[in-house]
């Protein structure tokens, strides 16, 4: 991937380097940036205090410092603020956090170095990915997470495989530019809602899967009742498509197959939101100070993350609804009153248990999600010896939506298993689509039942695992 200029590397541009592509940069962007450096470099000689390049920061921005202090200065600020520790994100994740700062030091508000950035790209190629902490960031903005990408920028900092990225300088503002900003948060709000993007399809089908099952009635379908919703009418459509020749019997389908379409119109009203608002901070001036055309610097509140840290919590409470809605489901699936089958879903009811422990464990996974569904937006608290701070906990926000992405896999599994044992039991499902009868194969196959569906009682978490595996890889 070769960027020619800052805009190449947008939100899709970042989901593949964080899959593992290499970023390099046209030359004329490195000159263009080499330019902007100078200009950066010489209103310095001019200008009056600048906040974190010749002061202190926080407390200290009253702080003057000299020609000495300053050569030291932008290595320091990152060095004494790497105060995280475990958990660490992933790889994938702190691949898309490298490709997002370097989205925004391509802006001409950051003035880094051509070098700085192709220190970024060069981590990017070696794989050489710093150890970022996703906890415990208590600060206005992402200091803390992001000094830990600033010391391994350094060649100082923990990486997630060890190795050792060699010693590398900062000069003028760098050290405050990598300090700067919302990358961290933007970075999983761009790696999450492509993942909720691909739960939601795959929730449709279950959905599908299971209203056959049930034997429901598609009359909430119907075309023309989503009226005034384009979001919820494409649901419907999709739905219609996943069983088109619907087994119903029963006046009313149950309360959370109806429900099941308003619940996934919601969660993908809320997952392009948060695309949104990652878009905008891909775009947006981030830098604190950011350094203008007109060659003046200017304080700025672009490290706030609220945006970021809203969307998130908005669409964690949406998949939680999405996640009760399965719940329910599954538990309708053991009723015969439903389906026509056994009890429980049992081959040998009163004998063996069938599928209720199943039930059970979807319910608990449930109600634990509860707890990540409060608003992680809210509750600031002042640091730095008083001085006023304001936080948006971007980084809380996104590791409760991780846990509502997890949550929702393992009781999605749940419902699958118990629409492959009910196609187990009654002999196929005839109302589903033919590629909706191959998804539902490539679930028998990873579970080892694809030539002779075994239904009785065994180790049901076993299976869940694989389906869940199975979801998360988007083989399903």
């Amino acid at each position: 991937m070769i960027l020619h200029r800052g805009a190449d590397l947008d939100a899709d541009a970042v989901r593949s380097v964080a899959a593992g592509a290499p970023v390099d940069l046209a030359p004329e962007l490195l000159a263009h940036l080499g330019r902007r450096r100078e200009a950066l470099l010489r209103s310095l000689e001019t200008s009056g205090p600048v906040y974190g390049v010749t002061t202190g920061m926080g407390a200290l921005a009253g702080v003057g410092l000299d020609a000495a202090a300053r050569a030291r200065h932008q290595e320091n600020l990152v060095v004494g603020r790497a105060v995280g520790s475990a958990p660490w994100l992933g790889p994938t994740e702190a691949r898309a956090v490298l490709a997002v700062r370097l989205r925004t030091f391509l802006h001409p508000e950051a003035a880094v170095s051509p070098d700085l950035c192709l220190r970024l790209s060069d981590l990017l190629r070696r794989d050489c990915l710093p150890c970022i902490p996703l906890r415990g960031n208590g600060a206005a903005g992402e200091i803390i997470p992001l000094a830990h990408v600033g010391a391994v920028v350094l060649g100082t900092g923990r990486t997630l495989d060890g190795s050792d990225p060699g010693p590398f300088g900062l000069g003028a503002k760098e050290g405050v530019a990598l300090l700067e900003g919302v990358p961290v948060a933007t970075a999983l709000a761009v790696v999450q809602s492509a993942a909720v993007e691909v739960l939601l399809r795959q929730t449709e089908q279950v959905v599908a899967a299971s209203a056959e099952v049930l034997r429901a009635n598609p009359d909430p379908l119907r075309p023309g009742l989503a009226r005034g919703d384009d979001v919820l009418a494409g649901v419907h459509d999709r739905l219609r498509a996943l069983r088109p020749a619907p087994t119903a019997e029963g006046l009313q389908a149950p309360l959370s197959v109806r429900v099941a379409p308003a619940a996934l119109a919601v969660a993908r009203r809320r997952v392009r939101d948060l695309q949104e608002a990652a878009d905008r901070a891909l775009d947006g001036v981030t830098d604190s100070p950011a350094f203008l055309d007109d060659a003046s610097f200017a304080g700025t509140a672009g490290f706030a993350g609220t945006e970021l840290a809203a969307a998130s919590d908005a669409l964690t409470a949406a998949l939680l609804h999405v996640a009760e809605t399965s719940v329910a489901r599954t538990h309708r699936a053991l009723d015969p009153r439903l389906t026509s089958l056994t009890p429980q879903l049992s081959p040998e009811p009163g004998v063996q248990a069938g599928l209720v422990a199943l039930h059970k464990r979807a319910v608990g996974v449930a109600h634990r999600l509860r707890r990540f569904a409060v608003p992680a937006l809210g509750g600031a608290v002042e640091t730095s010896l008083g001085q006023e701070d304001v936080q948006s906990f971007g980084l809380e926000a996104s590791e409760c939506l991780g846990e509502l992405l997890h949550g929702l896999r393992e009781v999605l599994a749940v419902e699958l298993l118990t629409v492959h044992r009910a196609r187990a039991l009654r002999g196929g499902l005839s109302g589903l689509s033919a590629d909706l009868v191959a998804a539902l194969d490539v679930v028998a196959a990873e579970l080892g039942d694809a030539v002779d569906p075994v239904v009785t009682d065994r180790p049901y978490g076993l299976d869940v695992d694989r389906v869940v595996d199975l979801l998360r890889d988007g083989r399903f």
